[in-house]
């Protein structure tokens, strides 16, 4: 009897301990995201406000973001008249032209890494990646001015030194490539290793093997490396500045030798003697540019999941949502 009342009671502090880490591991995930939500929110409301409130320039005058020059002024001002389109263009520009050159680099470094390189060359490099990747942004932006602003000098005499956009999408794929690498290499080792021997059974050579079925098997996960290379490359913002020129007029933004400017760094430029409109006009940039990561984010996601076929299909809100609307019509006309 002693024995079951000993058994009840170890049964039940086990159960209560239970309760209290899925308690703390609840509130921990509704603090973490809560944070997520904070700053949305504060991001969102400081980015409409000088939209609506009036700033004094100079004595008996006001001023506010004008919305329409918002959208449509071809140069970026701090004074309310600025225009952040070609700022986003130069942005989705770089992004891109960096995500051509990292994303091949890094997938077939981590191929190399994963599937070909002998066991203490791969630790090498292992650390390497891991080291590039802990390297902060400031110091991509000392090597791009003191490495590749020169090198594009030599190009073009006639780049300002070097700081052009091409400088940002070099600096921009080099700190990309750690990131994807990493992933790209990790799906890449969790492939089932009967696919490869099947592969290689069935008479297929090794370069078939690794990019029919290794890069193939590995595609989720190298995208998933690819959504977090494009984040970084959205926001990142010392480096960048540090070398794309800051041209507040972004009309030239589609040559790559012409200096320019981004969200982020347009963002960055100045900030710390900024006041009054000249401060508030920045968050208007950080509001587009979270729009524009949600964005990038979401379109990458769902192409993702189309790329493996053996994850489940999830419907999107939207399309339950429009679902919804048109079972209510019908059954109104019923």
């Amino acid at each position: 009897m002693a024995c079951k009342t000993k058994s009840k009671d170890i049964y039940g502090r086990k159960e209560l301990l239970d309760k209290v880490a899925k308690l703390v591991f609840l509130l921990l995930a509704i603090l973490c995201a809560s944070f997520v939500i904070f700053i949305a929110c504060f991001i969102a409301w400081k980015g409409i406000y000088p939209f609506f409130h009036n700033y004094s320039l100079q004595p008996g005058t006001v001023s506010r973001q004008d919305f329409g020059l918002f959208f449509s002024n071809p140069r970026w001002l701090y004074d309310g008249t600025g225009g952040m389109l070609f700022l986003l263009l130069t942005t989705l520009f770089t992004t891109l032209l960096s995500l051509l050159i990292s994303a091949p680099t890094s997938i077939f470094t981590a191929l190399f890494i994963a599937r070909i390189a002998p066991k203490w060359l791969k630790s090498v490099l292992q650390s390497a990646i891991d080291l590039l990747a802990s390297i902060p942004s400031v110091i991509y932006g000392l090597f791009g001015v003191g490495v590749i602003c020169p090198a594009v000098a030599s190009l073009r005499p006639d780049t300002f030194g070097g700081r052009s956009i091409l400088s940002g999408i070099i600096v921009l794929a080099l700190m990309s490539i750690p990131t994807m690498t990493t992933l790209s290499m990790n799906a890449m080792e969790a492939v089932d290793k009967r696919l490869i021997h099947s592969s290689i059974a069935l008479g297929a050579s090794s370069a078939q093997t690794n990019f029919k079925i290794v890069i193939g098997s590995s595609s989720s996960g190298i995208f998933a490396g690819m959504i977090l290379g494009i984040g970084r490359a959205l926001g990142e913002a010392t480096a960048i500045q540090m070398v794309i020129g800051n041209n507040s007029l972004g009309t030239s933004f589609y040559n790559v030798f012409a200096p320019g400017n981004t969200l982020t760094s347009a963002m960055l430029s100045g900030i710390g003697e900024a006041a009054g409109i000249g401060y508030d006009v920045r968050f208007c940039l950080g509001f587009v540019l979270i729009l524009v990561i949600l964005g990038t984010s979401m379109i990458l996601n769902s192409i993702k999941r189309r790329l493996n076929p053996y994850a489940p299909q999830k419907e999107s809100w939207l399309h339950a949502f429009m679902q919804k609307l048109k079972e209510k019509k019908e059954a109104g006309h019923e």
